[in-house]
């Protein structure tokens, strides 16, 4: 792997220091900021590949902080906090987090997710989804699996890398049911630890970016299809 570069968003200085320790040692480049808005500046200064960003910041939440990313950048954010319930994970989650670990967390574990996020980001469009067609055209959505792209209306569309893995596995697949744990497994499967309430939450995320209120269909008691839209 490249030398990739880390931004961590994290207030307490003492983890923020064993974090970019541990990175360092695995070849990152790592710059640290220790309030919401120094994190926001640093990002649009560096464009990081990867941001570790601790949801209790002494500004902004970091839940903003990561909305705000997730809407002007296209990176890999996972969420480093206390709070540990599910509600909790599923709103960081909600908001554009790919990943999320509570603390106290092990070092090691940290650093393999962020490595494992940064694979599947690099090799978006070759896993799942490569049985779909390579050109996916529905109404007015043009779906690219060869350039990993999304357009409506000859507008690109910012996709996460498992919003767009989701979108081209259910429309390669027009029409056919799938579970949510099929979903799971299909999409999030090589070590999550969330519940089926994440598809739903991704689900609702590509319906409101790409408007797919009509073509996203839940099935209720089952799961999830695409029904291809038409031409107006």
């Amino acid at each position: 792997m490249n030398e990739k570069q880390l931004l961590i968003i994290e207030d307490e200085k003492p983890i923020a220091e064993i974090l970019s320790y541990g990175f360092k040692k695995e070849g990152f480049s790592v710059r640290c900021a220790y309030t919401g808005a120094g994190g926001l500046s640093s990002a649009m200064e560096i464009h990081p590949d990867l941001v570790l960003l601790d949801w209790m910041l002494p500004d902004l939440s970091g839940v903003d902080v990561c909305r705000i990313l997730t809407e002007r950048f296209n990176i890999p954010i996972i969420m480093l906090t206390a709070r540990s319930s599910m509600e909790d994970k599923l709103y960081g989650l909600e908001t554009g987090a790919d990943d999320y670990i509570t603390k106290p967390f092990d070092l090691r574990e940290v650093i393999a997710r962020a490595k494992t996020i940064l694979r599947r980001y690099e090799k978006a469009g070759t896993q799942p989804g490569n049985d779909s067609p390579d050109l996916i055209r529905s109404g007015h959505l043009v779906i690219s699996r060869a350039e990993w792209t999304v357009e409506k209306d000859g507008i690109r569309i910012d996709l996460t890398p498992r919003e767009f893995e989701l979108l081209l596995f259910l429309a390669g697949n027009p029409r056919q049911v799938f579970t949510r744990a099929q979903l799971l497994d299909r999409i999030w499967g090589y070590d999550f630890e969330g519940d089926t309430r994440t598809v739903d939450i991704h689900i609702q995320r590509l319906r409101k970016k790409l408007d797919l209120t009509n073509s996203l269909i839940t099935v209720f008691g089952v799961g999830y299809k695409y029904e291809p839209q038409k031409e107006n």
